[in-house]
C-alpha cells in the first residue's frame, strides 16, 4: 500500500512540473506582474507579425491566451516556437516579452 501512495505522489508531482522549463502563457496572463523583470521562456504559435520603423514584433498564442513579443526577427506566422526573453511592463504597450537577440 505504501508503494502505491509513493507512486501516486510521484505521478502528481511530475505531472505538474514543466520539464522544458517554459512558462505557460496561461500562467503569464493570469499573473503578469509576478514575472516583470524576469527572464522567462515561453512557447506558442506566431500570429500578427508587424514592423513599424524600429519597432517590430509579433503575437504568440497558446490556447485562449496571447502575449506580445518585441523582437528584431520576425518568424513565419503559424509557426510554433519557443522564445526566451525578459518580461516587461510599459505604460503605453502594457506587458510584453522582450526577446533575446537571436
Amino acid at each position: 500500500m505504501r508503494a502505491v501512495y509513493i507512486l501516486a505522489v510521484l505521478v502528481l508531482f511530475f505531472g505538474c512540473v514543466d520539464l522544458e522549463g517554459t512558462t505557460p502563457l496561461e500562467e503569464l496572463g493570469a499573473n503578469p506582474e509576478a514575472y516583470v523583470g524576469k527572464e522567462i521562456t515561453v512557447k506558442g504559435i506566431v500570429e500578427n507579425s508587424f514592423k513599424l520603423g524600429q519597432l517590430s514584433g509579433y503575437k504568440l498564442s497558446e490556447g485562449n491566451t496571447t502575449i506580445s513579443v518585441s523582437s528584431k526577427s520576425l518568424p513565419e506566422e503559424g509557426k510554433e516556437m519557443t522564445v526566451t526573453g525578459t518580461w516587461m511592463k510599459d505604460t503605453i504597450f502594457g506587458y510584453y516579452l522582450l526577446a533575446k537577440s537571436e
